[in-house]
């Protein structure tokens, strides 16, 4: 029987959503360029294992792919672990709000979705993902190839892996923390709400069960509740 979630899409209705606050202001980076998307792809290609190229998911890549891809199975990549640890102040999050994006991050294991990319369209796809994936220089979640495990054998994957030396890193927050910071930050993408149901959603339908995002959706959930029994107390 299916987990009944307790972040739901009412929950995420209740977030207000803002306009497009303007490109962050992070220091030490600059907006990438047409140049920058290009030479990211040619070096991810030229680090690319011989034979079918293949994308690991984690979070929005799951439910909101940025590619084509021709075959899909569920793999593990032992080592990561998926966390709200990216601060973000403009696609769900704002200056006076900031989100909290979810990379992989060291540590533990984390099972996700591998998505193939069609062989005669892998730099027009790859294109289209370092488009979505890197906004700014220096990018504080690179792309790198990881082996995953699957069910048919394990296989090089290309996933974004957090940059800890990175200053948009937030490491040593709690399951609590977390959640108040989720449950309230919104940017012109959506709010960080809508990105934890949007998430944990696809993984339940895929039988992904993960332990901290079921705790941090309870969590999120409870506060906005709370917020709402308190703006019409």
């Amino acid at each position: 029987m299916a987990r009944r979630l307790h972040l739901t899409a009412d929950h995420v209705a209740r977030v207000p959503v803002i306009g497009d606050p303007g490109p962050a202001n992070y220091a030490g980076t600059r907006p990438a360029t047409d140049a920058d998307y290009d030479a990211a792809v040619d070096h991810l290609m030229a680090g690319a294992p011989d034979g079918e190229f293949w994308i690991f998911a984690y979070g929005s890549l799951i439910w909101n792919p940025a590619t084509e891809f021709d075959d899909q199975r569920i793999a593990v990549a032992r080592g990561w672990h998926r966390n709200f640890c990216l601060h973000d102040e403009r696609y769900r999050g704002n200056p006076a709000q900031p989100g909290l994006m979810l990379c992989l991050d060291r540590g533990g294991a984390c099972r996700g979705v591998a998505y193939r990319l069609p062989q005669d369209r892998i730099r027009e796809n790859m294109d289209k993902l370092i488009r979505r994936e890197m906004s700014v220089i220096p990018n504080a979640f690179p792309g790198r190839w990881v082996t995953v495990a699957t069910e048919t054998g394990p296989l090089k994957a290309l996933t974004f892996v957090i940059d800890r030396r990175n200053a948009r890193y937030v490491g040593g927050l709690s399951l609590d923390q977390r959640a108040d910071r989720l449950a309230i930050a919104s940017g012109w993408r959506g709010s960080m709400a809508e990105y934890v149901f949007a998430t944990i959603s696809k993984l339940e339908d895929l039988g992904i069960h993960d332990r901290n995002l079921w705790s941090l959706q309870k969590l999120i959930a409870a506060r906005i509740d709370s917020a709402t029994h308190t703006r019409n107390a």
